[in-house]
């Protein structure tokens, strides 16, 4: 018996969810309800893909370049960014948006709920590997409820005796008609640190649009933004918790360049609109506590 079949006896639910070996042998959480299809590996605890049933488009973008091997980070969907985010800077030379995306995780439940929308957990903790680059005692777990909406949970537990900084996003990359017909609504006034500028801080005028570069940290932000798409006649509206900050980010034509997982046109197909905690948003976890960062993604007909 392989580990998906073992999966699938102990978690598989008849005809709504199944553990699958995909691409480089990663297994993944296929789901189809009554509400929506998702798929979410089991390689990162990252969710792939989430379409509601009616809808013409998923709301991820997946690379089809994308490496699916231990070690790499899968190229769309939502990437977890744990327990960094962004360029280490401590100068030990750890990757970028820390460990948690590129390593296996262990599925611990999976249930039907009674308006008939499918939950998966998920759950990372630590080892000698971790503690090498990292070295503290920790319980990271996900939750993934597939329904009318899309909801992530990500919890952080301190099990350990030393207390812990983190910084996390959930990096949502939108799946999108083009990069010139979309805006992102609610960030309106609000500062922002532009990495493209050396991180200085300015000041949103109106809707979000993208023409260049982008890679913005969005500080003390509305627990509620959207992403509007005129060429799919959609919003994607995105509700969050346990988070001050979103980044938006498009490497644009420029930048994509660098990304070998990634073809050169494929910065036109998405916006990556994330929940995050980052910059001076900082999570303190004692011993002994826990943080849970939150968003819900809901499709609506423009």
């Amino acid at each position: 018996m392989n580990n998906a079949e073992k999966l699938n006896e102990q978690f598989g639910i008849k005809d709504q969810l199944q553990f699958v070996s995909g691409d480089g042998g990663l297994i993944t959480v296929d789901i189809v309800n009554q509400h929506a299809s998702a798929r979410i590996s089991t390689h990162g605890g990252q969710v792939l893909s989430y379409r509601p049933h009616g809808e013409s488009e998923d709301l991820f973008f997946l690379s089809e370049k994308s490496a699916y091997q231990l070690g790499k980070a899968i190229r769309g969907g939502i990437p977890i960014c744990w327990p960094w985010f962004g360029d280490d800077t401590t100068g030990y030379g750890r990757p970028p948006h820390g460990f948690a995306r590129n390593q296996p995780w262990r599925m611990i439940d999976s249930m039907v709920n009674p308006d008939g929308s499918t939950t998966v957990k998920l759950s990372f903790t630590d080892t000698d590997d971790s503690k090498a680059i990292w070295p503290f005692e920790f319980h990271l777990e996900i939750e993934v409820t597939v329904g009318q909406s899309l909801e992530i949970k990500l919890t952080t537990k301190n099990i350990g005796s030393k207390a812990f900084t983190i910084s996390q996003a959930l990096h949502s990359y939108i799946n999108i008609s083009d990069i010139n017909k979309v805006r992102v609504h609610g960030l309106d006034d609000i500062y922002y640190l532009d990495k493209t500028d050396g991180f200085d801080s300015k000041q949103q005028t109106g809707d979000v649009v993208v023409s260049q570069e982008i890679d913005r940290i969005y500080q003390n932000v509305p627990a509620n933004i959207a992403l509007i798409d005129e060429g799919l006649n959609r919003t994607v509206s995105i509700a969050a918790s346990g988070s001050k900050t979103a980044v938006i980010w498009n490497p644009w034509a420029t930048a994509i360049e660098q990304l070998t997982d990634l073809e050169p046109q494929n910065y036109q197909r998405f916006l990556c609109v994330e929940t995050a905690n980052a910059a001076d948003d900082v999570i303190a976890v004692d011993p002994g506590s826990e943080h849970s960062l939150i968003a819900s993604y809901e499709i609506q007909t423009n």
